[in-house]
């Protein structure tokens, strides 16, 4: 194999591989980039079993083949070679050595026969819909923050994306949770996407799909079976298998009849939970909030470090409530109000609580409130 690509091209593909590999594994294939050179583009494809990826360059393909060497290793090479500088890929198979050119530099690195490495059996997918960059980016961006890292309850590892029953018809939804706060995104059911099966979306990949979906105007080929879900740009393909577990009814916890509601400035609020969680040396420290006509109290007091209160403006009209927070829970939260206003409904001080964008009933999250 001999390949000749562009530096900028090339960092990009094996940099998105590299992301994949997992730093510390027992099978040392699982380690390399699997680099096949055909017509006049190569694809670089990486995996560590439970998600793979290919990612596909334009390249002057001298001799096509293919072969295996350590995604991390090349990476850095990759990123260290000047700016614009073509890169010349030659691989020697029965010497087992790659070597790397570009201008003075020159590198051999060790190769692993391409044989070894485990492709990841394609799939029979039941639903294959197109969802715009800019609508997945939404969905997954907006829930993530709630996923659970708890190893245990290995179900709530991930986004559940499903079909649900939105209040104008059928929507696309992803939903996470970890039993302390949920995200719950709703956006335009695509044409194709009402048979989907719903899937948990593991965290890992959550985190490599974000990576394609920067490119507002882009479509994204979504293809999900029950066990395996693949999403797909023109030059990027990410397959990963799914959470094998039943995600919990999360609709029994979004309270319905939360009735005490406070308008608040999004920003300001993060700003001010931000600043009075200060005095806490604590990450879980809880910020009680005290609610009275259009005045909006949040308070820490932490009696080893010291204590700090701040007055807001808000809009409330109910009757007098003091509630507790996790201050890392309600600044994860208003962080993802997109637009001005934030709203939280309150029904007691023991009660979850629900959060909205204004009126916007696309995106609600519930956060658990704490005693203080």
């Amino acid at each position: 194999m001999k390949i000749s690509i562009e530096r900028g091209a090339l960092l990009k593909a094996v940099a998105q591989a590299q992301s994949v590999v997992e730093r510390r594994n027992t099978i040392p294939i699982l380690a390399n980039v699997l680099i096949e050179a055909e017509g006049d583009s190569v694809q670089f494809r990486a995996t560590d079993l439970d998600i793979e990826v290919v990612d596909k360059a334009p390249a002057m393909v001298e001799r096509a083949g293919a072969t295996t060497v350590a995604a991390t290793t090349l990476h850095e090479i990759v990123r260290k070679l000047p700016d614009g500088a073509l890169v010349t890929l030659t691989a020697d198979t029965a010497a087992g050595r790659l070597t790397v050119d570009a201008g003075r530099s020159n590198f051999s690195l060790a190769t692993l026969p391409r044989e070894d490495f485990p492709v990841m059996a394609s799939s029979e997918y039941q639903s294959n819909f197109t969802a715009n960059a800019a609508v997945l980016r939404r969905l997954f961006d907006k829930s993530k923050f709630a996923i659970s890292t708890e190893e245990t309850r290995y179900y709530l590892n991930g986004v559940y994306m499903h079909v649900a029953d939105g209040p104008d018809g059928k929507t696309l939804r992803c939903v996470a949770t970890d039993g302390h706060r949920l995200a719950r995104i709703d956006a335009d059911l695509p044409g194709g996407a009402t048979d989907m099966p719903g899937v948990i979306v593991p965290r890992k990949t959550v985190g490599e799909l974000r990576k394609l979906l920067d490119d507002d105007e882009m479509d994204i080929a979504v293809s999900v079976s029950e066990t395996k879900v693949r999403f797909a740009t023109p030059d990027i393909t990410l397959t990963s298998k799914v959470i094998d577990g039943t995600f919990p009814d999360y609709t029994r916890v979004i309270p319905q009849a939360n009735t005490r509601r406070l308008e608040v400035d999004a920003s300001e609020f993060a700003k001010a939970v931000d600043r009075v969680a200060t005095v806490s040396s604590e990450r879980s420290r809880a910020v009680k909030l005290q609610l009275e006509a259009d005045k909006l109290v949040l308070s820490v007091n932490a009696p080893d470090s010291g204590a700090a209160e701040e007055e807001l403006a808000v809009a409330y009209g109910d009757e007098r409530l003091e509630i507790g927070f996790n201050a890392k829970y309600l600044l994860e939260i208003a962080s993802q109000v997109d637009r001005e206003n934030a709203v939280f409904l309150f029904n007691s001080a023991g009660d979850p609580t629900l959060m909205r964008e204004g009126n916007d009933q696309s995106a609600v999250y519930v956060v658990m409130p704490m005693r203080v």
